[in-house]
């Protein structure tokens, strides 16, 4: 009875949160609470429009209510660092776990962009693996626009973890790189059969529960994708840090210590790739980690890293 309890809640709880987010008016994150945050909207390419929220340092919402897109622009380069959040596979920006990481990263004293890919949210546009990694390399470039000498680095969860790396990769063929990468319940590559032991993020309903697919909003369903992050990270010449708890239970934790060995002798650095596991006793599972209390310590002390 136990185990049958936890593979119903395991199905339905997500469903509840995509529930939860889609009735979420993305136009205003005020109506959440949200009210150092505003909603930007880009166009990548023509035709596909993405949404953006946009979340100034915790110590500044005093100054950002009421404000314009204008103000939040020029805040960019108050010399604080920025992250790119590159969230996971369904659903929104809006959804909890998401929020709880912008809200950390605000709290320590970073902007954060919180980025729906085409195809997510309200975003316009059919989301494919190039289309997803062409949206995060316009927000990049918006960022360093108006950013000044400020450190941008990157958040990948997830399905973001794939998106991340091929983002990566395109800025290094550029001659750029992001200042940082911090990668949460990252998977190596799309490339796994379903009777293979491993279950990557954006797959594994479909495989214990077949008919969840007609629930869950899965934008991706319907698209071939590869996000080659264990080939990416052959390439990458970027500071990582990798976070993973040891329960997760889409993502093994294998699958992190794989990621750390590969970018590890990449780079040929003990200090320029960190893993920093979560114990399974704590039951964050894949999402949780914003809920850790020794978490921004562990973000700040990476932030600072980049600065030596």
């Amino acid at each position: 009875m136990g185990l049958l309890l936890m593979c119903v809640l395991s199905a339905t709880i997500p469903f509840l949160m995509h529930l939860f987010s889609d009735y979420v008016d993305l136009s205003q994150p005020s109506d959440i609470g949200l009210n150092h945050t505003i909603n930007i909207y880009l166009e990548p390419e023509e035709g596909v429009r993405v949404g953006v929220w946009y979340t100034v340092p915790a110590h500044r919402w005093k100054e950002a209510q009421g404000q314009n897109l204008e103000w939040y622009e020029k805040a960019l380069g108050d010399g604080s660092p920025i992250f790119i959040y590159l969230h996971g596979n369904g659903g929104n920006r809006s959804a909890p776990h998401r929020i709880g990481i912008a809200n950390v990263l605000s709290a320590v004293g970073y902007h954060v962009l919180a980025l729906d890919y085409r195809g997510f949210g309200d975003s316009t546009g059919e989301p494919t693996e190039a289309g997803l990694s062409t949206d995060a390399l316009f927000l990049y470039h918006w960022v360093k626009a108006r950013s000044g000498n400020s450190l941008v680095c990157v958040w990948g969860h997830s399905l973001g973890s794939g998106v991340t790396t091929n983002t990566a990769v395109k800025l290094l063929e550029e001659g750029k790189q992001f200042d940082g990468i911090i990668l949460e319940g990252a998977f190596l590559t799309g490339e796994v059969a379903p009777n293979q032991l491993f279950e990557h993020a954006f797959s594994w309903f479909y495989w214990k529960f077949p008919y969840i697919q007609f629930f869950l909003f899965n934008p991706l369903k319907n698209n071939i994708v590869v996000f080659p992050t264990n080939k990416n990270l052959q390439k990458i010449r970027t500071p990582i840090m990798i976070l993973h708890a040891e329960d997760d239970h889409l993502v093994p934790f294998a699958s992190a210590q794989e990621i750390y060995r590969i970018a590890k002798k990449a780079q040929n650095s003990d200090e320029r790739v960190k893993l920093v596991p979560f114990d399974g006793s704590l039951g964050y599972l894949h999402n949780g980690l914003y809920k850790d209390p020794g978490l921004p310590n562990i973000i700040r002390e990476f932030v600072q890293s980049l600065k030596a």
